[in-house]
Formats: C-alpha cells, structure tokens, sequence
C-alpha cells in the first residue's frame, strides 16, 4: 500500500525552483551555505515562537519561514547534483543539519499551555530515529529511504498548521495531545516502512 506524503509533490517543487537554484549557482551560492542558512533560520523560528504567547502574529511569520525552510533544503540537494558538488562534508552536514534544524522548530512546543515537556522529548526522539532510518536505506543499499506519512516534509506541514491555528488564537489546548498521538504513530509507522524497504529493498 502507497503511504501518502508531500515528499510525492517534490518532483514539481524541485522544477519550479530550478531557475532560483541557477541563478543562486551563477551568484557563487554554495549548498552548504544553503543547508546552513536553513538551519539559522530553524533558529531563528525557535526564538520567534517563543515570542508567540505574546504576539501571535509571530506564528504566521513562522508559518512563511517554514516555506522559506522548505525552499532551502530542497535547493541545497539540488545543487550539488546537478552542479557535481556533492561532498561527504556535505552529506554529513545536510542528514545531521535536519535533525538539529527540527529540534531548533519544535523544542518551543513545551511552552504551550498542558503541554508535557516529555511529549516534546518523545517527538524529537521519534523525529530523529526517522530521520537515521532513512539514512541507513543509503547507507546500506545505496538508496536512501523517503517512505512513510511523516517524513521532513510532512512534519514541516504539521508545524505550519499548527502555527497557522495559534496565529489566529485558536484554542488547540485540548486537541493538541490528539494531534500529536497521530504524529507519533505516523513517525512509528514511517520508520517502520522505511526498515522494512532497507532490510528488503
């Protein structure tokens, strides 16, 4: 069974953003400025959220910078293989820069009213073994895995609507918990899908 995720659209994502990621190459950019600039602007968007409680318009500020994020991170990996400058330097700043840059986005989660701190913990943690379970498909068969409902993408979606829902000063106090059992399971069930294809591809 195909498991939905935004990760089918970036095929199209990745055309529209073709004449940026010339332009950017032209103007000497590197991918490795591009991955480090996604994770000053993850960041960045931790701090925003923190000022949230007190000025919501912050959360739709954080809401376009996800975009920003997004356009980033899909850039860096273009250009380093359409313009042969991947390196293994490269490679180790992009797979850990995504784990450090959702820790930055999500630790601020704790500061929302009943929200458990070990919550947050356990979605970080689930967040990050994703993440290597996808590493260890390029790892061991040279593929690296992208399956499953809440891969980066998808979480990057999660948190913009969530953003969206406290910029308006929406009460998400009682259906958040809800919301984050579905995020859980999907992350148990996106890195089970992706062991599976790793161990059988």
């Amino acid at each position: 069974m195909r498991i939905p995720s935004t990760y089918g659209l970036k095929p199209a994502f990745q055309r529209i953003l073709n004449p940026t990621m010339e332009w950017l190459r032209r103007a000497g950019v590197t991918p490795n400025a591009l991955t480090w600039s996604a994770l000053a602007l993850s960041g960045l968007m931790g701090w925003m959220f923190t000022q949230g409680h007190e000025q919501p318009a912050w959360y739709f500020i954080i809401a376009l910078a996800l975009l920003l994020r997004m356009v980033l991170n899909a850039l860096d990996g273009m250009m380093a293989r359409s313009h042969n400058m991947a390196t293994r330097g490269g490679a180790v700043l992009n797979e850990l820069g995504d784990v450090v840059s959702d820790a930055l986005v999500m630790w601020p989660l704790a500061l929302l009213t009943g929200m458990h701190a070990g919550w947050v913990g356990a979605l970080l943690w689930l967040s990050a073994v994703n993440e290597l379970s996808g590493v260890l498909g390029g790892w061991l068969n040279g593929d690296r895995r992208y399956d499953g409902p809440m891969g980066k993408s998808d979480r990057t979606l999660s948190w913009g609507l969530l953003c969206l829902f406290l910029g308006f000063e929406a009460d998400v106090s009682e259906g958040l918990p809800i919301a984050l059992c579905v995020v859980f399971l999907c992350l148990i069930w996106s890195t089970a899908t992706r062991i599976k294809k790793t161990v059988r591809p």
